[in-house]
């Protein structure tokens, strides 16, 4: 315990000896925060006695001419808005111009608030100059943003450009005019331009490495949206996916499929695969399937199947649909009757085919032709008994069970021979 004490004892006394001293350390604290808001005011540490009242008699008379500044600035901001908005209609100004004129105004004002104050709370003459013109040229990229937009649409319409690089190239401009809002601020305040466009370019150069893969995703969407080879509200395919373009960004293009479920694709694998637009041109061709027996008449059939298909108005009557025998088959006769449809029918295709599948079964059956089955053909002679007969039968019966999956009709036809 002895120990135990001699060891604890200078420990103690360093903590109490601490915790002594804490009242001097925070008097130390305020004295230093007490001398530097005087020298903020204007103050010097070489003063023997700091003369709060003269301070604040000054700040107070700062204060009251920054006011009396932004007042005189704010009434004529005022005065100006108010002309614009009475002179608008005279002037015939549309409501993007008045837009423009009063962001103008806005910006003017606060940048002529921000130089008087400077000028007021003792900021340097070349400071404040350079402010001026950093903030002239501020002003000026942001009303070249603000027209750009309009610059945009009207390069869209004169060269007949698609809608869906709109976005593209406004978001260019956009980068454009920062770099180059920034590098003239920046040359005002006397920044190296140059050195600081090299440490962007290895940063550049370090970040394309790391993200090879974005910066492939961003060249192949400008290269689709360039190129056009398919637009926002076609329907499109891609090996096994299929649906309606719905976006096309920088990074990947999206499409709306039948189960209104969006599908996300790199625009890198959009440009390196094979995409079938199915709405490119004005009309699409599909087709569908039917079958005849071997005796029925084929010249009736096409008939009623042509027939069907013109009462369906999603079908269009130029060209006109067609009904073709693709093969003759061991028990039918198949056609491939062929359609045209606009590309806004283009996503209900499912539901048209088994529209038409449906209509097309039932005008068979109503004109009296009968679906036809795989069918087998047996002949044996007049002489041979019934029990033969009927061993011969089940042979053939159990064959065609077990090779097919389907009815069997067995047709008997005796012979003389």
């Amino acid at each position: 315990m002895w120990f135990i004490y001699r060891l604890s004892s200078p420990i103690l006394s360093s903590t109490i000896h601490q915790l002594m001293n804490l009242p001097h350390f925070f008097e130390k604290i305020l004295n230093d925060l007490y001398q530097s808001v005087y020298v903020s005011l204007g103050g010097s540490l070489d003063d023997e006695t700091l003369n709060w009242t003269e301070r604040g008699m000054a700040v107070a008379s700062i204060s009251i001419k920054i006011l009396i500044l932004l007042v005189i600035i704010g009434f004529f901001y005022w005065l100006l808005v108010y002309l614009l908005k009475h002179c608008r209609r005279p002037l015939h100004l549309s409501q993007r111009h008045v837009w423009i004129a009063r962001a103008v105004l806005r910006y003017t004002w606060f940048v002529v608030s921000l130089l008087a104050v400077m000028t007021q709370i003792g900021t340097q003459a070349e400071t404040i100059k350079a402010t001026a013109k950093a903030a002239t040229w501020a002003g000026f990229y942001y009303v070249l943003w603000a027209a750009s937009g309009q610059m945009v649409a009207r390069v869209l319409r004169y060269y007949e450009l698609n809608a869906s690089i709109e976005q593209l190239l406004k978001n260019l401009i956009l980068v454009l005019i920062i770099v180059f809002a920034l590098a003239s601020v920046l040359a005002q305040f006397g920044f190296d331009i140059v050195s600081l466009v090299a440490g962007l370019g290895i940063v550049g150069l370090a970040v394309g490495f790391a993200a090879q893969s974005t910066l492939a995703n961003f060249i192949a969407g400008i290269t689709i949206l360039i190129e056009q080879s398919f637009q926002v509200g076609d329907w499109i395919r891609l090996g096994d996916k299929e649906g309606r373009v719905v976006k096309i960004s920088l990074r990947a293009t999206q499409i709306l499929d039948r189960d209104n479920i969006i599908i996300i694709i790199p625009n890198s694998t959009m440009s390196s695969s094979e995409v079938i637009n199915l709405t490119s041109k004005k009309m699409i061709r599909f087709d569908v399937k039917a079958r005849i027996g071997l005796y029925d008449d084929v010249a009736h059939a096409k008939e009623i199947i042509i027939k069907t298909l013109s009462k369906d108005e999603v079908i269009l009557k130029h060209p006109a649909p067609m009904a073709t025998v693709s093969e003759v088959g061991e028990y039918a006769i198949y056609f491939i009757v062929r359609f045209w449809v606009a590309p806004l029918s283009v996503a209900r295709i499912p539901i048209i085919k088994e529209n038409i599948n449906e209509r097309i079964k039932r005008a068979l059956d109503e004109a009296g032709f009968e679906t036809p089955y795989p069918y087998q053909e047996i002949l044996f002679n007049r002489s041979d008994d019934k029990e033969k007969r009927l061993a011969m039968i089940h042979q053939a019966l159990d064959k065609n069970i077990n090779d097919k999956e389907e009815d069997v009709e067995i047709a008997i036809k005796s012979s003389n021979n």
